[in-house]
């Protein structure tokens, strides 16, 4: 998967925005991962719509408040944005383990064709191969919210790293008081439950209605 962006960086959205600029970094936040290539734009008001409901899908899905150990998901944002002002402010309120691209690289554009991208937002989720698992996940998202990770999960014969240490042990997620009594109550219902796993060239288009129905103009 790393390949994708080889001879390139890719930047962290936390407060420093750490670059990614080495094989053994992007390896290391990319391989053996469901990775998701998120095309939007900050002056796309379904892209705005729809921002906080990816935000919400992804936290739930790696960050440890909410799960035991963060899935095996990279989300990059491949801005469609005019400006980079534009990027910027859309990127401000997004989680900080989202990676995006400069804006100066042209890669952003030549992703959106390589994956035949028409309409924004679109979600376009690759295996760990590299290949495609949907070409737009958008509404799978919307209806299904983190239940999608376990079903593309499967599809993807992701390879489980539940034996390997955490990452990120230089920049711990924030804990809560009341945290070991949370993990000891998911260890205990998830015995009880037998242990079950997770349920279950021209720009693009922008999807209109509320909730990104049928086809918008172009912006």
């Amino acid at each position: 998967m790393a390949s994708l962006f080889s001879g390139r960086v890719l930047i962290r959205n936390n407060s420093d925005q750490d670059e990614l600029d080495t094989e053994a970094e992007l390896s290391r936040r990319l391989e053996n991962r469901l990775v998701l290539l998120f095309f939007g734009s900050g002056s796309c008001p379904q892209c705005q719509a729809f921002a906080p409901i990816l935000r919400d899908f992804f936290v739930k899905l790696t960050d440890e408040f909410y799960v035991l150990r963060a899935a095996q998901l990279a989300l990059v944002y491949v801005s469609q944005d005019p400006t980079e002002e534009q990027q910027d402010l859309f990127l401000r309120d997004m989680p900080k383990k989202w990676l995006f691209l400069p804006f100066e690289d042209d890669l952003r554009r030549d992703l959106g064709r390589r994956f035949s991208v028409e309409r924004l937002p679109a979600v376009v989720v690759l295996k760990p191969s590299g290949d495609v698992l949907t070409h737009d996940a958008t509404d799978e998202i919307r209806r299904l919210g983190p239940a999608c990770f376990a079903n593309w999960q499967e599809a993807a014969e992701l390879l489980d790293r539940s034996f390997l240490q955490p990452e990120d042990l230089d920049d711990p997620a924030p804990r809560s008081l009341t945290e070991p009594l949370r993990r000891c109550k998911y260890r205990v219902d998830q015995t009880a439950r037998g242990k079950r796993g997770p349920g279950s060239g021209s720009p693009p288009e922008q999807k209109s209605g509320a909730e990104g129905g049928g086809a918008g103009e172009l912006f």
